[in-house]
């Protein structure tokens, strides 16, 4: 459950009574305050040892993966399969605005799909990238019970995930649609029986763990999900309504009487839950199902997992509601050898022991240990994927979110960079490429710089040619890049806070973005700023072309006119002639006046009255 759909009290509650049991909480897709990764003084700690990665990617950073123990993509929501989500604004406080890098007030539109997983194959590429954000946490993938759940588990399985979570329908909160919650989904029986036994019918059960939730609330629910196949198992409305909730469903409003799922600072007072009543609820529930052990003759949860043999049936069989009911195929047994594994007994690998980074660690350990600056001039190949993310992930440990004073490390690569370029790299990072880069290309951008050029012995345009690949500054959060070329579809979508300069994009150019300024020098394919609820875009609309190219549901288009849009635009065009040498920037900057008029600014509606009203409460000392 995200800090957002419920309170800073009830979630950090939550994380307390988990961490003293032994098991972890989920950060949902919120993000986290950098403040819950330090201990208390009393040794607790509010730490959500799972962080979540959904489509939004809010608060993905390198410092926010680094303290965790598991990173969790979240494919959908079992509550609502394949809808995404969307957080009003008037939840949007001044925290969790801080922690998503985005502005109060303004809603936040979470994607319905991940705009880098299009296949099973993107899937491994972004298990990859988080493995490489943080070696030592294992990373899971959370899919929701559906019919044909088993295929896509043993995909998830084949792409190196360490764990699968098979989400029901009856969980969510209380703010999904109802028409959702009703008819999305299907119960967690029925998609984990068949992708426990997908698994073990491939041999593929013995290097993944399989994880269910979904309105599991007693030592019963759990027995029963381990004899269907599961070993983790996830809770969260139970434990909820154990700190207070007393299921008004009205989430979506902010108006929670029981100070659960509102960010109203009155209405939190109003929350009464202690950690301590989450822990004897989880007693509760151990002891029920060590019971239920004794009776079936099982001395471990692991003795369970699968042995679907001791479930009973026949008294659901023989309700009249239930007439012609048939669970053979949720009870069926895999047949195959018996030294197929029934649950995990391996470790995934992930492939990362031969990768680039690792030279990069050592050959920038003045810069990671002692802060020295450090500059290295290396070749690299399209099978070169995620090149710095291990290396930022070590400073972000060490340095936490400040990571490094600017340009501490500079790397310029020539050739082809292979997909994830530069994802997730921390401020103290700079990647020059002379090249051209694959897709991907700074996800989840963390204060870094990236830079990225044409050959100098190219003899093609660079204005016209793509120079990077699709989905690239996805979900990135602060930085600089500058790239002379195009860019491929989705360029900077989910962008919240990064800086970019590129002289031309594919479709769908800054789709759901929340912050951060990007400037395009040259045409953009169709669809530009759908969903765009925040920051700013300049397009330089020489052709006259471009309002017929932007999605104008959630934005305006403007003439730059203001004194600070013309400084912040030529400083942002200079910065990028100064990094790529490109042409088309110094023709602009050498026409500057005759230039300036043809160039758009894009400006959210919502995010444009939102800045407007600060603006007056700061000039009357409201904020």
């Amino acid at each position: 459950m995200s800090f957002g759909a419920i309170s800073k009290e009830a979630h950090e509650t939550l994380a307390i009574a988990m961490n003293r049991i032994g098991a972890k909480s989920n950060t949902g897709e919120g993000g986290e305050d950098p403040e819950r990764f330090v201990p208390l003084p009393n040794g607790d700690s509010k730490n959500s040892y799972i962080k979540q990665v959904a489509s939004a990617r809010f608060g993905v950073t390198s410092h926010y993966l680094v303290n965790a123990k598991e990173l969790q993509i979240k494919m959908a929501q079992g509550a609502k399969p394949g809808e995404g989500g969307q957080l009003p604004g008037h939840k949007v406080d001044e925290v969790i605005a801080k922690l998503r890098y985005a502005t109060p007030g303004v809603q936040l539109i979470s994607p319905p799909p991940h705009h880098d997983i299009y296949s099973i194959e993107d899937l491994a590429q972004l298990i990859f990238d988080l493995k490489n954000s943080n070696p030592d946490a294992d990373v899971s993938v959370k899919l929701v019970a559906e019919v044909g759940v088993g295929t896509v588990a043993a995909g998830v399985a084949k792409a190196h995930a360490d764990k699968v979570l098979i989400s029901g329908d009856s969980g969510g909160t209380g703010a999904s649609p109802l028409a959702s919650i009703k008819y999305g989904g299907v119960p967690w029986e029925l998609g984990l029986a068949e992708t426990h036994q997908t698994l073990v019918l491939n041999d593929l059960r013995g290097r993944i763990r399989v994880e269910t939730d979904g309105q599991l609330k007693t030592g019963r629910d759990v027995a029963i999900a381990a004899l269907l196949g599961a070993e983790e198992f996830g809770f969260s409305t139970a434990p909820l309504i154990v700190e207070g909730c007393i299921m008004m469903r009205k989430c979506h409003l902010n108006t929670c009487p029981v100070g659960v799922a509102t960010q109203d600072p009155v209405l939190r007072k109003k929350f009464v839950g202690q950690p301590e009543h989450v822990v004897n609820f989880f007693f509760f529930v151990a002891e029920e199902l060590r019971q239920i052990m004794a009776k079936l003759g099982f001395r471990s949860v692991k003795e369970m997992i699968g042995r679907v043999d001791k479930l009973k049936t026949q008294k659901a069989i023989d309700h009249w509601k239930a007439k012609g009911l048939d669970l053979t195929a949720l009870l069926k047994v895999p047949d195959v050898e018996p030294d197929i594994a029934r649950y995990c007994v391996q470790k995934q690998d992930h492939g990362i022991a031969d990768i680039l980074d690792n030279k990069l660690i050592e050959l920038c350990k003045p810069a990671i240990e002692r802060g020295e600056r450090v500059k290295l001039d290396l070749p690299i190949r399209n099978v070169n994927r995620t090149v710095g993310t291990m290396m930022s992930s070590r400073i972000a440990k060490k340095y936490g979110l400040e990571g490094l004073p600017p340009d501490t490390i500079t790397i310029k690569f020539t050739g082809s960079a292979g997909q994830s370029f530069g994802a997730f790299i921390a401020r103290g990072i700079t990647l020059i490429l002379e090249g051209e880069s694959n897709d991907y290309l700074g996800k989840g951008l963390s204060g870094g710089k990236i830079v990225v050029f044409p050959p100098k012995n190219a003899i093609f345009n660079p204005e016209e040619t793509i120079l990077i690949g699709n989905t690239s500054l996805y979900g990135a959060t602060q930085g600089e890049a500058y790239f002379y070329g195009m860019a491929g579809e989705r360029f900077a979508v989910r962008n919240s806070g990064v800086r970019a300069v590129i002289e031309g994009t594919g479709d769908h150019g800054c789709e759901y973005m929340t912050g951060g300024v990007v400037v395009v020098l040259g045409r953009t394919g169709r669809n530009f700023a759908a969903g765009m609820s925040g920051g700013i875009a300049f397009v330089l609309d020489e052709l006259d072309k471009f309002q017929s190219r932007c999605n104008l549901g959630m934005v305006e288009l403007e003439k730059v006119t203001t004194a600070e849009d013309k400084k912040q635009l030529h400083e942002m065009i200079t910065s990028h002639f100064m990094h790529t040498g490109s042409r088309n920037a110094k023709r602009i900057l050498d026409a500057w006046e005759a230039v300036l008029p043809k160039f758009v600014k894009v400006m959210p509606i919502d995010y444009k009255r939102v800045l407007e009203e600060r603006k007056r409460k700061a000039k009357a000392g409201k904020i």
